[in-house]
């Protein structure tokens, strides 16, 4: 009987994603086409609202909530700021009281400026937008910073513009905040005089902070926060500025920050504007690959339905967004990853992955909210947003007489 029942389960849900793919889009903007489907798995309801992109005729791009590391805002407040067409709210972030609240709990990078670095091999979208057209790439992306001493040594950092933690060390960006934000226990060696290059940054003056926290970041520089538990790990980096209490220290192009991102499966660099994270992929090459348990993501998350936010890019070249909304019974149930990969593969995703989902699932339309968010009190700030925007059509070439 567990057999039969298993067919009839995929028969329902190949039957009802027939009906699906022959759902109508409406074309609200030139290539963005917009549909809301009522959709049921067995006798369990669910409501779908997706979005269908031309990526010649719309660009996408990835905003911070507040444009900092840092910090809430909803999915609908980023979309107005932007002055976009339609947002879905995306990578998975920091959600609690703290003054903390918004870090990306992934890898997380805008207009080419590494935000937070990736964790656990999550997997990542990258966007780069191009004069005609804009591409996308799912995957999984290495994105961290390393500092370089002179020509033959080399540190990974443990982490990126985020709380700091005893035994870390940690690198604080300018994007961060107006200063580090960490407490007394530890040693911060501020870097300014810095020239920036697309990958790395060089600084030529150094002063170091002991015993003291919160140093302001400079706009033309950075902070390399040390806690008391990291201080051995440490040397190369206070080599630079000596000596006690607080001390200024110049040298000549000598102690450089390189920022690294790979594609973890090819270990080739992955040239990318804006990466934000998710857990777990869904598609790829057109069949379903889960890979939640590889990046350390509970069962219960995975297989439990809950609201979920998902991209895929189709095979006829477009890109979806799609938001599943959940936790309301009789109304809509939610997915499993397994369920949410199918109907993405029913619609003809090639490639596909699930981003930030529960009380985060959000899709707005012309400054609408247009699904149905799962927290009693409505719409949740969240820690970042993809954004669509309207592609600008080309001048036409001048005549000369």
């Amino acid at each position: 009987m567990r057999f039969a029942g298993f067919w009839l389960l995929v028969f329902t849900i190949c039957a009802v994603g027939s009906e699906t793919r022959a759902q109508n889009f409406d074309q609200v903007h030139p290539g963005v086409e917009y549909a809301r489907v009522n959709y049921k798995i067995g006798e369990d309801p669910l409501k779908i609202n997706l979005l269908r992109l031309d990526l010649k005729k719309v660009r996408l791009d990835v905003h911070h909530a507040l444009d900092k590391a840092i910090g809430l805002e909803t999915t609908s407040s980023i979309a107005t700021r932007k002055g976009a067409v339609a947002a879905i709210n995306a990578g998975f972030f920091r959600l609690d009281q703290s003054a903390f609240a918004g870090d990306a709990a992934g890898v997380l990078m805008v207009d080419g400026v590494l935000l937070s670095e990736s964790v656990n091999n999550r997997i990542g979208l990258a966007i780069r937008n191009g004069r005609k057209t804009s591409e996308v790439e799912i995957g999984h992306f290495r994105a961290s910073f390393i500092a370089g001493f002179g020509i033959d040594s080399e540190f990974a950092f443990d982490g990126v513009n985020r709380e700091r933690k005893s035994n870390e060390i940690i690198l604080f960006t300018p994007s961060f905040s107006r200063d580090t934000m960490t407490d007394s226990n530890g040693t911060e060696i501020v870097l300014t005089n810095c020239k920036a290059e697309e990958l790395r940054w060089w600084c030529t003056a150094a002063k170091i902070n002991r015993n003291q926290g919160r140093s302001v970041i400079p706009r033309d520089g950075l902070v390399v926060s040390i806690g008391n538990d990291a201080i051995e790990r440490s040397n190369d980096f206070l080599y630079f500025g000596e000596g006690s209490g607080s001390t200024n220290r110049n040298f000549e192009n000598t102690f450089r920050i390189v920022k690294r991102i790979e594609s973890a499966e090819l270990g080739t660099r992955v040239n990318a504007e804006d990466i934000t994270n998710g857990v777990s992929r869904l598609i790829k090459n057109r069949q379903i690959d889960l890979t939640w348990q590889h990046e350390k993501a509970s069962k219960s998350f995975a297989e439990s339905r809950h609201p979920r936010t998902a991209v895929a890019k189709l095979k006829d070249g477009r890109f979806l967004m799609v938001t599943v909304d959940g936790r309301q019974p009789g109304v809509s149930v939610g997915m499993t990853l397994h369920e949410l990969a199918e109907y993405l593969l029913s619609l003809g995703a090639v490639d596909a992955m699930n981003l930030d989902g529960g009380g985060s699932t959000t899709m707005v339309l012309d400054g609408k909210v247009v699904n149905k968010p799962s927290d009693p009190t409505g719409e949740r700030k969240i820690g970042d947003a993809i954004v669509v925007s309207l592609r600008k059509p080309a001048r036409p070439a001048s005549r000369k007489n």
